[in-house]
């Protein structure tokens, strides 16, 4: 996956009398993860939701796991031709927007969604996989992962399953 094309990342900010000033415009990254199934570059975290703007750690440095807690993620994935991710469920809120190819999202029992260029996910704490049915094009996601109480059932708080 090393011939993914990098992420093009501009953060804003401000200088000392409060004008907007760009902060950094930089090429990040797209680095194969372990399980050879996709590629991930971490854009920026913020370590609480709301997000503190006053905060000048610059969100990509901070420790993240899939999702941060009391925090938000934003991250790119390159989903290799053929590849597909292990069911996972996590207590967040996902925003997946699909930039470039297609994707699929299977649910736990077997229901499945197509996703192309432009479409968009909205992930509620799910047990679920993502595959790229292509068998020559990456697929590009940009996934926003917000904390989120787990889902309750008959009182019971489901777990996150990790991928």
């Amino acid at each position: 996956m090393s011939g993914s094309p990098p992420v093009r990342r501009i953060v804003t900010g401000h200088d000392a009398q409060g004008r907007a000033v760009i902060r950094s415009d930089d090429l990040l990254p797209v680095e194969p993860i372990p399980s050879g199934d996709a590629a991930f570059s971490l854009v920026w975290t913020t370590a609480s939701v709301p997000a503190d703007n006053n905060d000048e750690t610059d969100g990509r440095l901070r420790d993240a796991a899939l999702t941060l807690h009391r925090g938000s993620v934003l991250r790119i994935v390159d989903m290799l031709p053929g590849g597909q991710s292990p069911f996972h469920r996590s207590s967040s809120i996902d925003y997946g927007i699909v930039l470039s190819g297609a994707v699929e999202l299977e649910l736990d029992e077997g229901a499945v969604a197509s996703a192309q260029a432009g479409d968009i996910v909205v992930q509620r704490g799910t047990v679920h996989l993502w595959r790229n049915p292509s068998a020559s094009e990456v697929c590009r996601i940009a996934f926003v992962l917000i904390e989120a109480a787990p889902v309750v059932v008959d009182g019971v708080p489901l777990s996150d399953i990790e991928p």
